[in-house]
């Protein structure tokens, strides 16, 4: 009877909560959803040719009325229904969409208040949102779309998320990705909450801009100021925030005036909710470029004096305070310290521990203006430090820096990080970030045209820096944007959740990138496009063919991968709908057919010499293949200007910036020798994949792991977590180790080259090492880390990889056993060859 009793209770009590739980969503584990189909408690966004109204808050940040106007332009690209936006809290509809910042927005607080959402998921957090369908929120409201956010950035991302989700790809204006068209929207029932955020700075820089970007805004963007103005900012300000990205460094060429020239450009950020920063080389918001070079005397009405702060400190001080108070009501990150007026070295003394000593007091007289004239206490107000390339030896000279000043470690401008804070600069109350490139001017060559850093090498350095608590500030050089849409994606990806790309899954993300934007059918194929794409380019990038030595067999593989990646994206080309044509030329087809064409161009002419040295007639026909080449090279890129998106992006694409001689048209054969010179055949090496490993051993809490599109050959092995520990050369019996069996056709004295990824040691002291024994003869220990940018290190960023040769003795022929010890962190193996 008792038991009966129970049981009634337990329904009256169940019936009780069951719509409390509906109402506030909060069923662990289900989160929101799309459908195009009417589920039971699922929100109707778009129903029977109707869109539900937007509600914000009048008072709410001028950011949140920017995605909601955004947010209603992607449902008329989605659906040709266009719903209205209402500024107010009263007279909801039965079924609104309510977006708002807590403690900015009256329902979104009152929501709080009464626990139809969480306020706890989101108080005190940074950049964190929540999506949810709730039951009866209001009175007489049946159902709501509700997206709260802790800030005003992460209402906006959560508005833009849900634009995501809904099918509006973040490169819908950048790259033309246009989505279906769908007759209903559903919105599942559920509650999404998501952040903070794993970077809390994250963002891009606008650089070396004179040949796309800056020529393409004055053309068809800031007419009226031709240039990189306001016009243009606006879109780029949203594409941040479509990649839940917060941060910029601005363009600063000679080619593009000041930030700050512009009134309405920092207006603008602000509206956005976009944090102002600026490069390694302008201390204090400061364009040197521009502002002290060539715009002094007309903000000052005379000419400067000297760029020295030992020399004319008073006035270089007030060109910096005058920034500062320019700036003091914008939300901005300050580089601090000094270099020269563009990217050079800080003039000063020549004595090395004077310059170092002239930096600190340069620091201390920036932060001293930033505490008298900003809005905040110095130590509240973000500010950098970046350690590029000279600065870093300045740096690690004794450089004394404020506690709370932010560290940005450089890579090495080819994607390999210098340097990371080491278990003392761990401890600091700034912490560090990276600043890292992804297209680049300068030795020992530059690659401003196609984008072709892979996924697997941007996760690999940036997961690495993460583990060394390189969480507070991520910068990518992404040139002119445009063609380095997905590796830009990717790594503002990467900066939201680190978990989500880890290094052995990065090599997945171009099928999820692919999916998104182009449909699950086409994702596969354009995957294995890019993987190859990928590979090929770190084994040598497009513009940096011309300056690496391949041997004849090596030309001819790389052209065929490169003719059958490219037969395969015209095939795609040919299937692609036609809404996504421009899409697919932009972000696939041109980089892919641009790189081969490179290829072919360069190959083609090294191989017309070769043969007609030797007499052989075919030469002529590759002279020619060469020069066509070069010609498609020109229409392709001619295409991209003047024909897509019907002229949008006129400008935007150059293919020989800079006009260096990689792009121009190589010395082919003319003619034939007259007597043929005689053949010579190259020995092939034996070649093994460090993945083909046959045993493994790694220690008690690190993992030995194959990291796909990683480094030359497509694969690397490493060793995880990155954190893990040196081993000393005489503690070998501790290492991670691998083994390979290969089959030695003679005795005697061999070669072994290991070939490695590029990396820097991961903080000052530490090396790049591995040891390598052969049937268990004495095992030799190679650093394959060069003293940074010597002639070793340009070599290897040309060619992808860095590599030690060791010689071994053989007692006889056939099986025997190689085995090789991983002894630093961030060593990772690519490729064994064997003579």
């Amino acid at each position: 009877m008792k038991f009966r009793n129970f049981q009634f209770l337990s329904i009256i009590i169940l019936s009780l909560l069951v719509p409390q739980l509906l109402s506030a969503q909060k069923m662990p584990g289900v989160k929101i959803g799309i459908s195009e189909t009417n589920i039971p408690l699922s929100f109707p966004l778009v129903e029977q040719d109707k869109a539900a109204t937007i509600y914000i808050d009048a008072k709410d940040a001028e950011v949140v009325a920017i995605a909601a106007e955004a947010f209603k332009n992607d449902i008329h690209l989605l659906t040709n229904l266009t719903p209205s936006v209402k500024k107010g809290n009263e007279n909801l509809s039965a079924y609104p969409v309510i977006i708002g910042t807590l403690g900015q927005s009256k329902v979104i607080d009152h929501l709080a208040k009464t626990r139809k959402i969480n306020p706890l998921s989101l108080q005190g957090k940074w950049e964190t949102f929540s999506i949810s369908v709730i039951e009866n929120p209001t009175k007489g409201v049946k159902r709501a779309l509700v997206i709260a956010g802790s800030d005003r950035r992460g209402t906006a991302f959560g508005v833009f998320e849900l634009s995501r989700m809904l099918g509006v790809s973040p490169l819908n204006w950048w790259a033309d990705v246009k989505p279906a068209l769908k007759k209903a929207l559903y919105i599942k029932a559920g509650e999404s909450v998501v952040g903070p955020p794993s970077v809390k700075y994250r963002g891009i820089f606008i650089n070396d801009e004179d040949w796309g970007i800056q020529p393409w805004a004055a053309k068809n963007m800031d007419t009226d100021v031709k240039d990189i103005g306001p016009k243009t900012y606006t879109k780029i300000f949203e594409l941040l925030l479509r990649l839940k990205a917060n941060y910029i460094w601005p363009g600063m060429h000679p080619s593009t005036k000041a930030f700050y020239f512009y009134a309405d450009n920092p207006k603008i950020a602000d509206q956005y909710a976009i944090v102002l920063g600026s490069s390694h080389c302008e201390p204090m918001l400061r364009n040197n470029v521009f502002e002290w070079a060539e715009n002094f005397e007309h903000e000052y009405g005379k000419k400067p004096g000297e760029w020295r702060y030992d020399l004319n400190k008073p006035e270089i001080a007030k060109y910096w305070t005058d920034r500062v108070q320019q700036a003091k009501n914008y939300e901005s990150v300050y580089t601090v310290g000094m270099r020269g007026i563009h990217d050079g070295s800080m003039p000063g003394p020549k004595d090395k521990n004077e310059k170092v000593k002239l930096l600190g007091q340069v620091i201390t007289d920036q932060r001293e203006i930033l505490n008298k004239y900003s809005t905040k206490p110095v130590n509240s107000i973000p500010q950098i430090f970046c350690p590029y390339k000279e600065v870093l030896s300045l740096y690690q000279a004794g450089l004394k820096l404020p506690d709370d000043v932010t560290i940005v470690w450089a890579d090495d401008n080819h994607g390999y990080v210098r340097q990371l804070s080491n278990p003392e600069e761990q401890k600091r109350s700034g912490g560090s970030g990276v600043y890292y490139h992804i297209s680049y001017w300068g030795a020992p060559h530059d690659y401003l045209w196609l984008s072709s850093i892979s996924p697997s090498l941007i996760s690999y350095e940036l997961t690495k820096a993460y583990q060394y608590k390189a969480d507070r500030l991520w910068v990518i050089n992404v040139g002119d944007i445009k063609p380095a849409e997905m590796e830009t994606q990717f790594a503002m990806d990467l900066a939201w959740d680190i978990h989500r790309w880890e290094p052995q899954k990065a090599y997945l993300y171009a099928e999820s990138w692919a999916a998104e934007i182009f449909g699950a059918a086409f994702a596969k194929p354009i995957a294995d496009i890019k993987a190859v794409y990928y590979r090929l380019g770190h084994e040598a990038k497009p513009e940096h063919i011309g300056s690496v030595n391949i041997t004849d067999a090596q030309a001819d593989e790389r052209l065929m991968a490169y003719e059958k990646i490219y037969n395969q994206a015209k095939k795609l080309a040919d299937q692609m709908p036609e809404r996504l044509k421009d899409a697919y030329f932009e972000l696939i087809f041109y980089p892919v057919q641009g790189a081969y064409l490179m290829n072919q161009k360069i190959l083609y002419a090294k191989k017309s010499l070769l043969l007609a040295a030797k007499g052989d007639q075919i030469a002529l026909s590759y002279s020619k293949k060469a020069k066509d080449a070069f010609e498609q090279i020109k229409l392709i890129t001619k295409k991209y200007n003047e024909e897509i998106a019907g002229g949008k992006w006129n400008g935007i694409m150059d293919y020989r910036p800079r006009k260096l001689p990689v792009f121009d048209m190589p010395k082919v054969a003319e003619s034939i020798a007259a007597q043929p010179t005689a053949q010579t055949k190259e020995n092939k090496p034996v070649l093994i994949s460090a993945a083909k490993f046959k045993d493994k051993f790694a220690a008690k809490g690190t993992v030995l792991q194959s990291i796909n599109g990683l480094g030359i050959g497509g694969s690397g092995m490493s060793v995880y977590p990155f954190t893990t520990k040196s081993i000393s050369e005489n503690a070998l019996n501790t290492a991670p180790f691998l083994t390979y069996q290969v089959d030695f056709e003679t005795a005697g004295e061999h070669q072994v080259e290991v070939k490695c990824l590029p990396t820097q040691g991961v903080n000052n002291g530490i090396k790049v090492r591995y040891a390598i024994a052969v049937n268990g003869d004495q095992a030799q220990v190679v650093n394959v880390a060069p003293a940074s940018e010597n002639n070793t290190w340009k070599q290897n960023v040309l060619q992808g990889y860095a590599s030690g040769i060791t010689k071994h003795q053989v007692a006889k022929a056939g099986k025997s056993v190689i085995k090789i010890y991983l002894l630093d962190p961030g060593v990772v193996i690519n490729q064994l060859e064997i003579k």
